[in-house]
């Protein structure tokens, strides 16, 4: 059967219709990250060694994540080790940093920004005396946690029926991340 052309506009139209219809029905899609993939994903980055001032050597090892619901940030507690190069010993301790998550959609990823040094615990230096330590722990914390990928999507969880989904909202709860997803417009 072949349309007559004064009704090919029209179905045409009613078509593209249909299909818009069908977009606005898409709901919102959420994607769970649980708290065990991203820690997977985490010590995938560990050990890390780097040199800072060029004076202390830090070993970071066994990174232990936490979520907080409350203040939507991502806690990280660090084993560390602290080699002065003006001392045959290394100091051992903590660093625990904080983030707040992002999500990057160049490169589908959740991110760690604004890094924060929370604590810093060394072993046998007293509160107060690890305020040249503090600097250093802070810089680490910018470098080493700032704008690391927590987890990378993949392409199809940014499309769907083939309509491209935007992420608009991170959730945290104590046990994973809830990533909501709405149509592009």
């Amino acid at each position: 059967m072949k349309l007559k052309p004064k009704y090919l506009i029209p179905a045409v139209a009613a078509f593209a219709l249909l299909l818009i219809s069908c977009a606005t029905l898409l709901v919102p899609k959420e994607v769970v990250l649980p708290l065990t993939k991203l820690q997977a994903t985490l010590d995938r980055k560990f050990p890390f060694k780097q040199r800072y001032f060029e004076v202390f050597d830090i070993t970071a090892a066994n990174p232990r994540l936490a979520l907080q619901a409350e203040t939507g940030r991502i806690v990280a507690t660090i084993d560390a080790a602290l080699a002065p190069s003006f001392m045959s010993e290394s100091w051992r301790g903590t660093f625990t940093l904080s983030g707040m998550l992002t999500i990057d959609p160049v490169r589908r990823a959740v991110l760690m920004a604004d890094p924060r040094l929370e604590r810093i615990a060394i072993d046998g230096v007293e509160q107060g005396a690890d305020r040249p330590i503090a600097k250093v722990g802070r810089l680490f914390a910018e470098r080493m946690i700032k704008d690391m990928p927590l987890y990378t999507f993949s392409p199809d969880e940014f499309s769907y029926a083939g309509m491209r989904f935007n992420p608009v909202k991170i959730v945290t709860r104590s046990d994973a991340l809830v990533v909501t997803f709405e149509p592009a417009r």
